[in-house]
């Protein structure tokens, strides 16, 4: 635990605000994580009652300034683009709060909240009760593969931009929300874009020294140390099997190279796996690519002309087809 809170600590200067002011607009639906607290989203439609036309669900997860409202309204706009295959699309935006975002809308007391960066990582709930965020995502998961409610649903993106690419690349390592869906022959693929960093499965980093000068490098969410309890059963190697046998696009804005940008995680952890988010996400697919048996299941997208953009990573050619299938993508390269 003393370890955990240290690499907490190091978050760089950067990452304190303005992510730790109360975000301006909460999402207008909820659902119920279990009987253990609320969580508030974005949904495109009534999926209290059946909705037989949906054969594809998108669940965009928001970056590190909790704007939900934001990244819906790309995700609306990006199913717009879709034309007919997104008609047939649900599209679903949940918001993970802080205690600062329930204080200043006074929200009700079982409205589920993190800390500031901790719902990036799988972390538990601080209140009312120690929900994982990951659990949080099951519990979406576990909705969707309810064939009574959607009983023609044959694909579900879980796509992410940012620090909700963080949770997705994450996610596809632990998450548990997959294998409801599986059992319904529902295909599941992730789609991790511009994040700031990765979680690996061994030691190595692309920038040895200054790992070698960090003491907290290896511990998640950037290695496989010192796990939240909703991943401390399974060993790395069966994390690592999981996560090589799913369905993973990374997609990387090719501008995305500001090492100084102001979101960007600078903590040592982060930089010895690279400058910045376009150098990282290709040296860790590499990484991933050159262990074992390749990495077949994981795709990399260059994005070009793009930088560090939800809107516009999301709403490109290469975000229209992770996300609806729709051709036009024209860097299709695996794990290169």
């Amino acid at each position: 635990m003393f370890l955990v809170i240290l690499s907490r600590q190091a978050v760089a200067e950067d990452e304190v605000a303005p992510n730790r002011r109360p975000v301006k607009v909460i999402a207008d639906s909820q659902m119920a994580v279990g009987n253990r607290g609320i969580l508030p989203l974005y949904v495109s439609a009534d999926w209290s009652r059946p909705l037989p036309d949906i054969t594809r669900a998108v669940v965009i997860l928001h970056g590190r300034l909790r704007n939900a409202d934001v990244y819906y309204r790309s995700a609306r706009t990006a199913q717009a683009a879709a034309g007919a295959a997104g008609q047939a699309t649900i599209m679903i935006v949940p918001q993970f709060l802080s205690e600062v975002d329930v204080e200043a809308h006074q929200l009700p007391p079982d409205t589920l909240r993190w800390t500031f960066e901790g719902w990036e990582s799988g972390d538990a709930a601080t209140g009312p009760s120690p929900v994982s965020s990951f659990e949080a995502i099951d519990a979406i998961l576990a909705r969707l593969a309810d064939r009574r409610l959607f009983p023609k649903l044959t694909d579900v993106v879980l796509a992410g931009h940012s620090g909700g690419g963080q949770v997705v690349q994450r996610y596809a390592i632990a998450g548990r929300g997959e294998a409801p869906l599986t059992a319904e022959h529902v295909a599941v693929r992730y789609v991790v874009a511009n994040p700031s960093s990765y979680a690996y499965f061994s030691p190595g980093r692309p920038e040895p020294a200054i790992a070698a000068s960090c003491s907290g490098y290896d511990n998640w969410k950037y290695g496989m140390q010192v796990r939240p309890q909703y991943l401390a059963d399974p060993p790395p190697a069966e994390l690592e099997r999981r996560y090589v046998s799913r369905r993973v696009i990374y997609l990387l804005g090719t501008r995305d190279t500001n090492p100084n940008h102001p979101a960007l995680d600078r903590s040592c952890m982060a930089e010895a796996q690279g400058p910045y988010r376009y150098a990282r996400g290709h040296a860790y697919a590499a990484a991933m690519a050159a262990r074992d048996h390749d990495t077949p299941n994981h795709l990399l997208w260059d994005v070009e002309g793009v930088g560090h953009d939800g809107d516009k990573m999301l709403t490109s050619a290469c975000g229209l087809q992770a996300l609806f299938d729709l051709p036009g993508c024209s860097a299709d390269r695996a794990g290169h």
